[in-house]
């Protein structure tokens, strides 16, 4: 597991940390978890990813939480929105977990914020960013251990409308590449820039000639998208032999680029933030280090 990867399975070690000041146990005294995330598909890596920092901490502390053994169910959610509620009632009502863990896709974690407002179930969320989760749909069981989509959107229109005039915006059409290109836009253009076309394409779609020639033809002086995963590293070398890193930067969350430069071949030329990072100590990040991929 390289360093990128690293980055989400500490925020699922922060959720292991929230968890061990809570009372919550099953009948038999041990804390079941249930994993909601996706283990196939574009976001596999990070679900595997988040899997491994959860147990490896819960390792670390010998296997419980609280005093209590915690073992685990597992569900791939495919990053399907349509099998949410259905997977997410599952693991509350036939394997009766007592707090579910999820997910990536920001479609499938509203799903699962409703899931478990309306069941009184804990929820920790170590990945998808849709606002909502705790915004408007916030509650004193649902916990997020990394971002609201906006964030990093905001702040990159920011430094951006400091360099930059005109930009186009490219995303996936779901929750987060809308949120985070709207985050975006609204600080952009409080900076005095003009987004000159905001375009989308299904998720998980990679087809992404027909907006790059539309890019090109359209001429911004920069560029922000939201991609993640296998379709980051498409869209990052499709950007390359289509000839347009050489003349209208790139910007994007830092999604774009962690744990997929090997696969895109290097990608210096883009520019994006760190997503987010946390200290550790020499101890600790030998652990980290020397741990099974």
């Amino acid at each position: 597991m390289k360093e990128p990867a690293r980055t989400w399975a500490r925020a699922a070690a922060l959720g292991v940390m929230m968890l061990s000041g809570t009372a919550l146990a099953a009948e038999d005294g041990k804390l079941k978890v249930g994993f909601m995330l996706p283990y196939s598909g574009t976001y596999a890596g990070l679900g595997h990813a988040i899997t491994n920092g959860f147990k490896q901490h819960v390792d670390e502390l010998g296997g419980k939480i609280a005093g209590r053994t915690v073992e685990y169910v597992s569900v791939d959610d495919e990053s399907d929105p349509a099998k949410a509620t259905e997977n997410a009632g599952k693991l509350i009502k036939r394997d009766r977990v007592d707090v579910m863990v999820g997910t990536v896709h920001s479609g499938v974690a509203l799903a699962m914020a409703k899931v478990a407002r309306d069941t009184n179930t804990l929820l920790i969320v170590p990945n998808a960013g849709a606002d909502e989760v705790t915004g408007a749909m916030c509650a004193p069981n649902v916990f997020r251990t990394s971002f609201s989509n906006w964030q990093p959107g905001y702040a990159m229109g920011l430094h951006v409308a400091k360099k930059h005039k005109t930009a186009v915006t490219l995303t996936w059409k779901y929750a987060a590449g809308q949120q985070m290109v709207d985050g975006f836009k609204e600080a952009f253009e409080k900076g005095g820039g003009k987004v000159l076309k905001e375009m989308t394409l299904p998720f998980p779609n990679t087809e992404f000639q027909p907006y790059l020639t539309e890019i090109a033809s359209l001429k911004p002086e920069a560029v922000y998208v939201f991609f993640a995963g296998a379709g980051a590293a498409k869209f990052a070398k499709d950007y390359a032999a289509a000839g347009l890193k050489n003349g209208i930067p790139l910007y994007a969350p830092g999604f774009l680029t962690d744990g997929t430069l090997d696969a895109m071949g290097g990608a210096g030329w883009v520019t994006t933030p760190p997503s987010f990072w946390l200290r550790a100590s020499a101890p600790s990040r030998a652990t980290w280090a020397s741990a099974p991929n």
